[in-house]
């Protein structure tokens, strides 16, 4: 197995020394990038682009022509697993993803199964792929939606302002919605697995709606089930550990229970203080985060200040990730990424 040539994110994430505190962007192949959008106009859909080994390919690596950035993140979408489930993806024109066969009454929801993984061989393909153009440059990290929030998508039918339906769900038939939890977990766990064996070097769930969840039905229905996937996943390939990372956005109350599930690190949203996080999870995990992506906006001048808060919000030594609290906007000016970059390469040397 080749070594790769820059590892300092894998490190990071086992808190291991480095020289520097690595960054990625959550969503850094996208519509941000005059190139990203080139290659979908070509692709002629977002669920084709996702569905093309080659142009999946193509956007992955793009933002790493551009920047210096210590990671790539497989070019993909969280709803591709409930599509494998049959429930029909699309995505209308200015209004974003919809299910056609959303999980609304109880025969439906009972008859949900774990899909057969030949369904996503388009995700490992891709996996596979974007790992051979690579070539060791940097780690390629596979993801997943968290049951929870994937089962909004399942049962709202589509993004949703007050989760209405869920929660009714939650509240008036929870076994229904366990159901549809237990069946998205043990999808996610096989989902994950098959990225780690195609060439994935790291792992992330993304919980976006778990913070939309009360005290108390947030551990209940959303990380007993990530906490499920942790035990379930593959940690290490080829002699190397295989780092995961859980990210509830909203969720900064619950850090210790989330350091407790045995991932190696958690992603925080912009509302969080990296001094005070770090203080309560200790050394169990490392820490990725959570700098605001509409500060991407401001003047570079305003963005290095920014970085430099953060950075000595984290303090010495390693286990921080820097990256933003949640995707980076599509209309973030690229030159304004190309600052934020060069600031935590910079600066973050004095803290190690």
């Amino acid at each position: 197995m080749a070594m790769l040539k820059n590892d300092t994110f894998l490190r990071a994430l086992l808190r291991q020394p480095v020289d520097y505190t690595p960054i990625w962007l959550m969503r850094q192949a996208g519509r941000y990038l005059p190139e990203y959008c080139a290659t979908r106009k070509v692709a002629g859909s977002f669920l084709q682009l996702c569905k093309s080994k080659e142009l999946a390919t193509e956007v992955t690596l793009q933002p790493l022509e551009r920047f210096p950035l210590d990671a790539a993140i497989l070019f993909s979408d969280i709803l591709t697993v409930p599509d494998a489930m049959g429930l029909g993806l699309y995505f209308a024109e200015g209004e974003g993803p919809k299910f056609e066969r959303p999980l609304r009454d109880e025969a439906a929801i009972k008859a949900l199964a774990v899909p057969d993984m030949r369904e996503l061989q388009y995700v490992f393909d891709a996996v596979s792929s974007i790992r051979r153009a690579l070539d060791n440059r940097v780690p390629l990290i596979g993801f997943s939606g968290s049951p929870f929030t994937l089962a909004c998508y399942m049962i709202e039918g589509g993004g949703s302002d007050d989760f209405r339906r869920v929660k009714t769900m939650m509240y008036d038939r929870p076994e229904l919605l366990h159901h549809i939890l237990e069946i998205n977990a043990l999808t996610v766990i096989d989902y994950l697995n098959a990225q780690i064996d195609a060439g994935a070097q790291a792992v992330q769930i993304f919980d976006t709606w778990g913070g939309a969840l009360a005290y108390g039905k947030y551990q209940e229905f959303s990380l007993a089930y990530m906490a499920k996937i942790v035990a379930g996943l593959k940690r290490e390939k080829d002699g190397q550990r295989i780092p995961v990372i859980l990210f509830t956005k909203g969720g900064g109350q619950w850090l210790e229970e989330l350091a407790a599930t045995g991932c190696d690190a958690l992603g925080l949203d912009w509302t969080v203080n990296l001094a005070e996080a770090r203080r309560r999870v200790g050394d169990k995990v490392a820490l990725q985060g959570n700098f605001d992506p509409n500060a991407l906006f401001a003047q570079p001048a305003a963005i290095e200040q920014e970085v430099k808060r953060l950075l000595a919000d984290y303090g010495n030594g390693s286990g921080h990730v820097f990256n933003l609290g949640h995707g980076i906007s599509q209309f973030t000016n690229p030159e304004h990424v190309a600052a934020l970059v060069q600031a935590v390469h910079s600066h973050s040397r004095a803290y190690k």
